[in-house]
């Protein structure tokens, strides 16, 4: 039976920034539930690396990487490197009528086969749907069976703002207690009703340190190429502001190998802190490692509320 659960979307831009900043304590103590105050010393980032292969890269240390502010070199002031960190994770399924058919029929599948990967006694995931607005359809649990059910209770139908839903998924999981907290959007990456733009988005899940992942289906027979292209792009550089990243599935493509790289990066990340800057506003960072064969993911900014 379909849910009939819809939770307005109300993702309002100046309030976010507010909330938004970084853990008052080490990095090491994240087991607690953060909290974003404006009295927060530390920025936390985190970090995935690969090689030019695009392969997960183990075994870096705090010496490894530089962080830029506004092009200047910042102390590292905390770091943790592990890969056994329990997850935090949100689905947001895309509910909407382009998603109907075989796509969500693919999207199922997905769900189905990643929530039997969080394996850890603290791994928990909980399930949200959208179409013009956001629904929790589970809390976050290890009831893998619930979150499952949930997923195969919906019908996919009516319009798309995959961006609010983005924004406001990535403000619940930030509370999160687990140590690698992210967001997974499966979807055909068509916008027609957000109130947010994908950088408004992108702003607040990379300033609260949540990196939103998207699993990008084929888009309906229906939609025009020149839409397509747009959705994905928008997509694309969503993601990539907040230091996830975005895998493509076709019919061609196989679930094991998409689910797997996912998984490898979500476990192997790396965790770094610098001081919060005192001048209030917008923050850009740049991560990066020493090694030129490298390439870093992380958040591209924060918001520091001046001390």
């Amino acid at each position: 039976m379909k849910r009939l659960c819809r939770i307005a979307v109300i993702v309002c831009l100046a309030a976010g920034v507010a909330s938004l900043a970084s853990w008052p304590v080490s990095i090491q103590a994240q087991e607690a539930k953060p909290t974003f105050r404006a009295s927060v010393a530390l920025v936390p980032i985190t970090a995935a690396v690969r090689d030019s292969h695009n392969r997960i890269v183990r075994g870096l240390t705090r010496h490894d990487f530089d962080v830029l502010e506004n092009s200047q070199r910042r102390e590292i002031v905390d770091f943790i490197a592990s890969d056994d960190a329990a997850l935090s994770l949100a689905i947001v399924a895309d509910t909407s009528g382009s998603m109907r058919g075989r796509n969500w029929e693919r999207a199922n599948d997905f769900v189905d086969q990643l929530v039997g990967g969080l394996t850890k006694p603290n791994d928990e995931v909980a399930l949200f749907t959208f179409d013009k607005t956001l629904c929790q359809q589970t809390p976050f649990t290890s009831d893998r069976d619930s979150v499952l059910d949930a997923l195969r209770s919906v019908e996919a139908w009516g319009q798309t703002s995959l961006y609010d839903a983005v924004a406001e998924a990535a403000k619940r999981v930030a509370v999160r207690s687990g140590q690698r907290r992210a967001v997974l959007v499966i979807t055909d990456g068509m916008d027609t009703s957000s109130t947010m733009t994908a950088a408004e988005v992108s702003a607040i899940a990379g300033s609260i340190d949540v990196p939103v992942y998207a699993i990008s289906v084929e888009p309906a027979s229906s939609t025009s190429a020149a839409t397509a292209k747009d959705g994905q792009a928008g997509l694309a550089q969503l993601v990539a502001w907040t230091g996830g990243d975005v895998s493509y599935l076709s019919e061609s493509a196989g679930l094991d190998r998409t689910i797997g790289a996912l998984m490898s990066e979500l476990r192997q990340q790396y965790f770094l802190a610098i001081q919060s800057d005192s001048t209030s506003g917008w923050h850009r960072i740049d991560v990066k490692t020493r090694r030129r064969d490298l390439s870093v993911r992380a958040r591209t900014g924060y918001f520091a509320n001046g001390l």
